[in-house]
Order: C-alpha cells, then structure tokens, then sequence
C-alpha cells in the first residue's frame, strides 16, 4: 500500500458476461475508469467486477479482481461483502442506487471504520419496498454522489434519503477525448456549414429529436449556411424524423449519420462548433461532456444535470425542455454570440469540473472530509 494514502475498494453487485476478458472491460469503461486511474496516483485502489473472466489485472495503477463467487446478481452477496471486508478498505465505493439490499447487507458486513460512498448512475428514484430498504441503508452511507446536487434533493424529497447533508456534486464519468486542429478534424468528417451543430445521442421520447429537428428546420429557414449532423445508436423515431425532413424546404440542413464507432467522434466533436441536446432527463450527459472536452459549446436544455455540466447557462445556452419556440430563440442567440469565446469558457471548465483528474480531487476531498 502507498504512503499516506488512502485504500478505495470500488464495488458493484451487478455482473457484466457478456464481457469475457479485461481488455475488453477496460475499453467499454474507458470513459468512466480514467477517475480511478487518476485516483491512483496517490491511492490505493482495487475494482471488484464479475465478468465472464476470473483473475487479478493491474491495470493504469489500479488493481483489477474479476471475481465469481455463484452470486450472479444475487439478492443475497454475501462471499462478496465478506471479499470487500477483508481488504479491510478505508473507502468503499459502490455503483448505483439501484441495489439496495445488496448496498445493506454490505454495509452491516463492513468494519464500522470504512467509510461508504454510493455514486448515482441515472436511475430514478425507488418507491415501494426498495424505497425503504434503501432508507434502512441510508443510516450507514458517509456520502452520496450525483452529477447534479439538485438530483440528489429529488431522492430526499421522494424519501429515499434522510437528508441533503450527505450529497455530493461530482460528475459521474468523463471524457478519453482531446481538442485537435479543427482542419484535421473536418479532413475525417467532411462536414460543412457556419456554424456547425452536432446531435450524439438515441433517437428515443426521453432525447426529443423531434423537437430539436422542428427548431432547426425553421432556425435554417433563416440561416441558410447552418448545418446539423446526428449521430445515433439506437433509431426509435427515425421514421419520424424522415418525414419531417422530406416535407422541409430545408431538409439538407440536417444529415443524419447514424451509428459510428466510438473513437470516431472525437473527429467529429473537433469538427463541430455547437453540440445540441433536447433530453428530458439525463443523470449526468456523456455526450456533452465528450463534446465539451473537444472544445464545444453547449446548447442544451434546462435540466438539474445540464445546469451542472454548463456552468449554470455560463458555458453554452439552455432552454425549457421540449419547448420548440425556446429552442429557436436559443439557436438565433448564438448567432449573436462569440462562439470561440464560449467554445474556451466550455474547454476550460472541462478542465477544471468535468475531466478525470478533477473528479478524482472532488472525490478525494469528500472522503478525506468523512
């Protein structure tokens, strides 16, 4: 163990087996491991996984068990909590709310010095049993962690959580991507228009494509030399979106790209001057904060998460979600703005908010303050 430094155990109670080896562990976490690594720098830090592999990994400083105990997604983990115990940890850091009799059983299994910290991924808060489970669990959890502090009074005021005192504002994940020269960026994608809008996400009700594409189309009618591209992985209202498009004058301000590889779109968020979202709900925003690493200004609607992840508005625009008259006044003001001076003002806030290393300072404050 390093010297003067503290032992987190990050643990989960869910299994991953469609995963079967490390590598391919790492790659799909690429975007959230990077605050362990970083946290290893001056720590101790263990990941407990199941996957469809077993054995022990170092990894970027970080010392990987890939465990199985016969205890896929069990109610009842018990050779789990015990393993978590007998690393005799200073912190334990468990992954999402979701599990809350397992979150229990660990926390009356673990030695009263070890400090618990359960970090929020997107889920909505419980109602019924697990609702009061989760209270039960809450009496030993030192900390809680959202992407959005108002997030986290949402659980408190739904009675999930005793109080606010114990909730955290830290961003869940980051970003692997960097800024590039923009003409190399544009030499990969080919796109074109002034200003360059880019959509990365599902095509589904809950991201609101419909709403964004209406704005645009009318946005466009005025500005002809705008361009928006989207991406997406999961094409629920596509159909939708087509039939808008081809009763448009300006359906050729809009083009539709459709899935890409992951490390692709760090040509894409360079080539893009403003990324655009209309989620209802996010727990934290993977894609805006993969953008905003590449040098893009937000425009995003306003959400607990996305006031968070802009800066309260300082660092892109909002506007009321699925509200396509706001969407419109929203996308005419940026033609009034200083793109390159809100593309800065979105980098360095990534910097110093949103990026790896700062997420691993923010964690190590909270538990060192426990």
């Amino acid at each position: 163990m390093k010297r003067n430094c503290m032992k987190y155990i990050f643990v989960t109670f869910s299994a991953s087996l469609d995963v079967d080896s490390p590598e391919k562990w790492f790659q799909r976490t690429e975007a959230y491991a990077g605050i362990l690594y970083s946290l290893a720098n001056e720590n101790t830090v263990i990941n407990i996984k199941q996957i469809n592999y077993e054995g022990d990994c170092l990894h970027n400083g970080v010392l990987f068990h890939f465990i199985n105990f016969g205890e896929t997604n069990s109610y009842f983990p018990r050779r789990l909590s015990h393993f978590v115990k007998g690393l005799e940890p200073d912190v334990v850091f468990v992954q999402g709310l979701h599990n809350p009799l397992q979150l229990l059983q660990l926390c009356l299994t673990l030695n009263k010095k070890a400090k618990i910290i359960v970090q929020h991924h997107a889920e909505k808060p419980s109602t019924g049993i697990k609702k009061y489970i989760l209270k039960l669990a809450d009496r030993y959890v030192d900390a809680y962690l959202f992407a959005s502090r108002d997030i986290g009074v949402e659980w408190v005021k739904k009675g999930n959580l005793a109080s606010a005192n114990k909730i955290h504002e830290v961003m869940e994940v980051s970003s692997i991507f960097s800024p590039m020269e923009k003409a190399l960026a544009k030499s990969q994608t080919h796109v074109t228009g002034d200003p360059v809008f880019l959509w990365v996400g599902r095509l589904n009700d809950n991201k609101d494509p419909l709403t964004v594409v209406r704005a645009f189309l009318q946005f466009a009618g005025m500005n002809p030399s705008v361009r928006l591209y989207m991406i997406y992985h999961t094409d629920e209202l596509l159909t939708e979106i087509k039939e808008i498009l081809d009763s448009s004058p300006q359906k050729d301000n809009v083009v539709l790209i459709g899935k890409l590889p992951h490390d692709e779109l760090q040509y894409w968020f360079n080539s893009a001057d403003i990324v655009i979202s209309g989620s209802h709900y996010e727990g934290s925003g993977t894609a805006v904060c993969e953008a905003m690493s590449c040098g893009c200004m937000p425009l995003v609607t306003d959400i607990f998460s996305f006031r968070m992840i802009t800066d309260n508005g300082r660092c892109g625009l909002l506007y009321e979600a699925g509200n396509g008259d706001a969407l419109v006044s929203a996308l005419i003001r940026t033609r009034q703005m200083d793109i390159r001076e809100q593309q800065k003002l979105s980098l360095e806030y990534f910097k110093a908010t949103l990026s790896f290393e700062a997420i691993a300072q923010k964690i190590q404050e909270i538990a060192s303050s426990l």
